[in-house]
């Protein structure tokens, strides 16, 4: 079993690293990784009552998995042996712990009971996927963690992103996050929070940690950081679902409703985003007929029940007031910039950051010209708040050719494309270049 002072590989670098047999299987165990992990962990550590440890033999099973399924063929419920394996790991865990001398024999009754029965596995209950889920991602979320910490860990254990992506995500090396990873859930285990829903004021008071990591994890699945496809609309699926499973959970929470129809609305974009060989397609060149009207109506909607809690939006209701003007649009022509703008001003006042900022010269660029938004962007890169940041060269080169100043232009393009962790946007960035 791999212990918790170690990092343990997470499952696309295990896949691509590991097994060169059936590549069909190694699909197979990362597909199923992806969609289930944060289920299989969930019902670990309810099972188990330990959060690390449900993390490491989870980790177990997949490496298990990656051997066995190219070997024997995949099973026939994928999840359901993944778990089954994790639970007989953690069954070992416990037999070596003598402590724990009292559970492990009542685990083994249970365990012993179900064989001889044939009753199925009562862990595996999807009524309670939900809950799991939710008390996975609460726990995350955890004030005893720092904000870095809870949003590696949630991305990491709820949405199955592995170390290399969330080092790409937060530009720092893969051993730190790593690092970071281990520390969080050796805080856990020392404070030993409980798996379970907090209520009442402790519920309210990690809503805000949630939708934080919620919408990292869409912002992941909208424009990946790292791979060969430009976004992980399963990802991003995952992070709409989770948060109206949040939205149930905490109806009076007007940000929840915020973020929602943040993410509905720019969902609302996907079929259009990309071509037939899956490369990107901008916002000008997109054919707004194939926007999903239906998620447009329901961010509509969820934006609605944001702003009737009359307490003024917050970061993420203005984002999403944002993507509703895109998306009422006709075209970028007929957008109006102008309240874009404004919009970008009042989040800026109450969520500054430079990449609302580097947004906000974006929307004056279209509404006022390059010339007017030039000296914005300039004044962040002599700042060098984005330094490793394809965002920055690559809009200050937007601007530059927009201006007829085509060779700095080139250049920016060129310096984004070295910094752009996403193949697809890599190869726009490198287009743009060449052709400019």
């Amino acid at each position: 079993m791999a212990s918790s002072e170690q990092p343990s590989s997470p499952a696309p670098e295990a896949a691509r690293q590991g097994s060169s047999g059936d590549h069909s299987a190694i699909g197979a165990v990362e597909a199923v990784w992806r969609i289930e992990s944060a289920r299989i962990v969930g019902a670990l550590t309810r099972y188990t009552g330990d959060f690390a440890l449900a993390e490491d033999v989870a980790q177990t099973a997949l490496s298990e998995a990656l051997v066995s399924w190219p070997r024997d063929g995949v099973p026939r419920e994928p999840a359901g042996w993944l778990m089954s394996v994790a639970r007989r790991r953690a069954i070992d865990d416990f037999r070596r712990r003598a402590n724990r001398d009292e559970k492990y024999a009542m685990l083994a009754h249970d365990a012993a009971r179900e064989q001889a029965t044939g009753d199925k596995d009562p862990l595996w209950d999807p009524d309670r996927v939900e809950d799991d889920r939710l008390a996975l991602i609460m726990i995350a979320c955890h004030p005893v963690l720092s904000k870095q910490a809870r949003v590696a860990l949630t991305l990491r254990v709820v949405a199955g992103l592995g170390s290399e992506q969330l080092a790409r995500a937060f530009l720092v090396p893969v051993p730190t996050i790593q690092a970071r990873i281990t520390r969080a859930k050796k805080t856990l285990g020392a404070a030993r929070v409980p798996f379970e829903l907090p209520t009442g004021d402790e519920r309210t008071q990690r809503i805000s940690s949630v939708l934080n990591v919620l919408y990292l994890i869409f912002t992941e699945g909208s424009t990946a950081s790292v791979g060969s496809d430009w976004m992980r609309a399963d990802l991003a699926a995952e992070a709409i679902r989770l948060t109206r499973s949040l939205v149930r959970l905490a109806p009076d929470e007007a940000e929840a409703y915020g973020l929602l129809a943040l993410m509905e609305l720019t969902a609302a974009r996907f079929p259009a985003r990309t071509g037939s060989d899956g490369e990107p397609v901008l916002l000008e060149d997109q054919d707004r007929a194939r926007w999903d009207r239906s998620a447009i109506r329901r961010g509509r909607a969820a934006l609605g029940r944001a702003t009737a809690a009359r307490s003024g939006l917050g970061p993420y209701g203005l984002q999403a007031a944002i993507a509703e003007q895109h998306a009422i649009a006709r075209s970028v022509d007929d957008t109006d910039w102008e309240r874009i703008v404004l919009l970008y001003e009042a989040l800026g006042r109450i969520a500054a950051s430079p990449v609302v900022e580097l947004n906000r010269a974006v929307a004056v660029s279209m509404a006022h010209g390059p010339q007017a938004a030039l000296p914005m962007v300039d004044e962040l890169a002599v700042s060098d708040v984005l330094a490793g940041s394809y965002l920055l060269p690559s809009v200050r080169g937007e601007l530059l050719s927009r201006l007829g100043r085509t060779d700095e232009a080139r250049s920016e393009w060129r310096l984004a494309a070295g910094l752009c962790g996403n193949e697809r946007e890599r190869d726009v960035l490198l287009r743009k270049a060449n052709q400019s």
